[in-house]
């Protein structure tokens, strides 16, 4: 596209990243004063409109301009949702919803993935950001009419005192700092293991062609079969213990990339993402548990964290790739899913 290098088109993908994480605290901020449905049904359509406009890019400036667009509106929908959810609902009730919306997320992001990749294979580039523009139009459209009105205190009525004290809880509260700091740990882990994969399975003995590995996202079906079911061990077992259970599946799923049959390596990322899946439901619940106020702003500091650790997750790995192959960014791995069973276990209540 444009005849860019690969790094200058890399910037396609990081400036979104890097927006979600620069913008997602203060956009929960915003929610938390002015009204969470408000800010999400806004961000929603925002977000249509600057996929739409990506199509018309002249240049790949302008496709990164718009990238970066993309990424400021996200966390309005992704992240205000998760504390929009823990404004209604308590208890049991909250842990299954926020399980089906993180379900939702996975699915709605391999249809992303299949719709943009069909279009783009058959109309062009310009086709997957007119295909994925108009889908979430018609999400937003539906958000403005169907999502219920925000509950609790009146919009705008948060003193500054109160504003002063919620940033404040939201930066030290020991609890919710062991909760951004397993969003880091999560995300490292699905974009170091999905991202070196490829490397892997590229090699020999297995030589996968490109279109064969882009395949491999499918597994994250595995992480839609799995994560309703979170929901129900979040109500059985506690935020903690589920948190150990998928980071015991990632942990499995991590040994496994480490057969040699091919089916046992595909077997192994199922799991590996059964487990982050898993891992952000309930990391997604305990924000809920940890924030009895301005919840907003606790899941925009979650994701930005969260961010972050996809970043690094993409960077660190290839150290460990240089000098000890896949062995060693498996090994790497495996420590940071053990971490994250760890922060939870220490930082979480229940």
């Amino acid at each position: 596209m444009f005849g860019a290098d690969h790094f200058h088109s890399s910037l396609t993908i990081t400036a979104t990243t890097i927006a979600v994480a620069i913008a997602a605290p203060f956009v929960g901020r915003v929610a938390d004063i002015v009204g969470k449905r408000r800010v999400i049904v806004t961000a929603a359509f925002v977000l249509a409109v600057a996929t739409l406009m990506a199509a018309t890019s002249r240049s790949l400036n302008d496709v990164i301009a718009w990238r970066f667009a993309q990424g400021i509106a996200t966390p309005g929908v992704f992240a205000v949702a998760v504390a929009f959810i823990h404004d209604r609902w308590q208890g049991a009730r909250a842990a299954t919803t926020t399980a089906a919306y993180v379900t939702g997320t996975v699915v709605g992001g391999f249809i992303g993935r299949v719709v943009s990749g069909q279009a783009a294979a058959a109309w062009g580039w310009r086709a997957s950001f007119v295909s994925i523009g108009a889908l979430s139009l018609v999400c937003a459209v539906a958000l403005a009419l169907q999502l219920p009105r925000d509950r609790g205190r009146a919009e705008g009525s948060e003193p500054r005192a109160h504003v002063r004290t919620g940033v404040l809880a939201s930066l030290t509260s020991r609890a919710l700092l062991g909760t951004y700091a397993a969003g880091f740990c999560v995300l490292f882990t699905q974009i170091a293991m999905f991202t070196y994969v490829t490397f892997h399975l590229a090699a020999e003995p297995y030589l996968l062609s490109t279109a064969a590995l882009g395949w491999l996202f499918a597994v994250y079906l595995a992480g839609a079969i799995v994560t309703p079911v979170s929901g129900g061990w979040l109500t059985a077992y506690g935020y903690r213990a589920t948190l150990a259970i998928a980071m015991t599946l990632g942990v499995v799923g991590s040994l496994l990339t480490l057969s040699h049959p091919l089916a046992a390596v595909i077997a192994g990322l199922a799991l590996v993402c059964s487990g982050v899946f898993v891992a952000q439901a309930a990391a997604n619940g305990y924000i809920g548990v940890a924030a009895k106020s301005d919840r907003g702003l606790a899941v925009g500091m979650y994701a930005t964290c969260y961010y972050i650790g996809g970043s690094v997750g993409g960077a660190l790995p290839a150290l460990f790739w240089n000098t000890g192959g896949w062995t060693a960014c498996v090994a790497l791995v495996i420590v940071v899913q053990l971490t994250t069973a760890i922060l939870g276990w220490v930082f979480w209540q229940a």
